[in-house]
C-alpha cells in the first residue's frame, strides 16, 4: 500500500498494477485512488472497465494499443478476470510492450503466483496485496473516522464493536455508519449504543453459542441456532464453525498452559489480540479431555450427515444439546 501511495505522490507510475487478496475494502480504496490519480472526473473515452471472467485478452491488448485522446494516460482497469488462475500467456507476453501512455489495473480476488502472468507481471509493474488487517491498523482506522466525526469511545467499547464487526474493513465501514447516525446527538459512544445497533457477524454468533454451551445455558444456545438458521446459515456450515471454535479453544489452551503471550497465541489460533482474553475466558469453561471429545463427536457427527445416517440439522442439534447439557 506503501509503494502506491509513493506512485502516487511523486506522479511516477508503473504501467501495470495487480491488486489481490482477501481485504476488498481496500483493494477497492486503492483502485479509486489510482483511478483519481490517473484521470479526470467522469473521463469515459480514456477509461475503459472490464469485468469478470468473459475478458477477451486480445481486445484488452487493442485498447492499451490506442492512444490516449486528450489526455496524459489510457486507463484500463480488469477486475475479477480470472487471469491470474488461468496463466493467460497473451497478456503475459504482452505486458513488458505495454506503450508508456497506458496503464493497466488489475482487481483480483484469486491469484496463482507460480502463474505466468503474475511472473511477468512481478517484474515490469507492481503486485499489492491486500489482506485482513491487524487489530492495531483497524483500530487505528476507526479512531480517526471518529475523531473526525467529533466521537470518542473507551477501548473496551471499541473493542466490543470489533468483536461484533469482524476485522473485514467493509463490514465495519458499514456498522460505523450505522453506530454513527445512532448517536448522532452524543459525543461517547456506549456499549448500549453498540449493542443496540451492531449486526454480530455469524462467526461472532457462534462464539456466543459456544459461550452459552460453556455455561449448560441451553435456553441461550437454541436462541443463538434459531438465529443463525433465520441468517439461512446452512446446518453444515453450523456445524463446521462450532467445531472450529472448539479447536481454536483447545489449542488456546494448550498455548496458555505452555506460557505463550497473548500475540504468539492469537497468531497461532488465527484470531485477533484483542479476542485472546475473552477466548480463554470461554475455554476455562472447559477441560481439555471435554474439548478433545467435543471435537471427536463433531467429527462423527459431520461424518454421519454426509453418508446419509441422520440429516444435516440434526447433527447440529445432537452436539450443542448434548454439550448445553447439565454435565458433559
Amino acid at each position: 500500500m506503501k509503494t502506491i501511495d509513493e506512485d502516487i505522490r511523486s506522479g511516477q507510475f508503473q504501467n501495470v498494477y495487480l491488486l489481490y487478496g482477501s481485504e476488498n475494502y481496500l483493494k477497492q480504496q486503492y483502485k479509486n485512488k489510482l483511478k483519481q490519480a490517473l484521470s479526470a472526473p467522469g473521463d469515459h473515452l480514456n477509461v475503459t472497465r472490464f469485468e469478470g471472467r468473459g475478458a477477451n485478452p486480445l481486445a484488452i491488448i487493442d485498447l492499451a494499443e490506442t492512444m490516449p485522446f486528450l489526455a496524459e494516460y489510457r486507463l484500463i482497469l480488469i477486475e475479477d478476470s480470472g487471469f491470474f488462475k488461468s496463466g493467460c500467456e497473451e497478456l503475459a507476453k504482452y505486458l513488458p510492450e505495454i506503450p508508456p501512455a497506458t496503464i493497466i489495473i488489475f482487481v483480483e480476488s484469486e491469484i496463482d503466483k507460480r502463474g505466468k502472468l503474475y511472473k511477468a507481471l512481478n517484474k515490469t509493474g507492481r503486485a499489492v496485496e491486500f489482506g485482513e488487517q491487524g487489530t492495531q491498523l483497524l483500530t487505528r482506522w476507526i479512531l480517526g473516522r471518529l475523531k473526525r466525526e467529533g466521537k470518542k469511545i473507551t477501548q473496551p467499547v471499541l473493542e466490543l464493536f470489533l468483536s461484533k464487526t469482524g476485522t473485514d474493513m467493509g463490514n465495519i465501514d458499514k456498522e460505523l455508519e450505522k453506530l454513527l447516525c445512532y448517536t448522532l446527538n452524543q459525543e461517547v459512544i456506549q456499549a448500549a449504543d453498540v449493542e443496540a445497533i451492531c449486526t454480530t457477524q455469524v462467526t461472532n454468533q457462534i462464539f456466543e453459542m459456544v459461550s452459552a454451551i460453556g455455561k449448560r445455558d441451553r435456553k441461550r444456545v437454541l436462541a443463538c441456532y434459531y438465529d443463525l438458521l433465520a441468517l439461512k446459515e446452512a446446518p453444515m456450515r453450523i456445524l463446521y464453525l462450532v467445531n472450529r471454535q472448539f479447536r481454536i479453544l483447545l489449542d488456546l489452551k494448550s498455548m496458555h498452559q505452555c506460557g505463550l503471550d497473548a500475540k504468539t497465541m492469537a497468531a497461532k489460533a488465527g484470531i485477533p489480540p484483542f479476542a485472546v482474553k475473552r477466548t480463554l475466558e470461554q475455554a476455562s469453561r472447559f477441560t481439555s479431555e471435554e474439548l478433545v471429545q467435543a471435537l471427536h463427536d463433531g467429527v462423527r457427527l459431520e461424518t454421519d450427515s454426509k453418508t446419509g445416517k441422520i440429516t444435516d440439522q440434526i447433527a447440529v442439534e445432537l452436539l450443542i444439546l448434548t454439550y448445553s447439557g447439565t454435565a458433559v
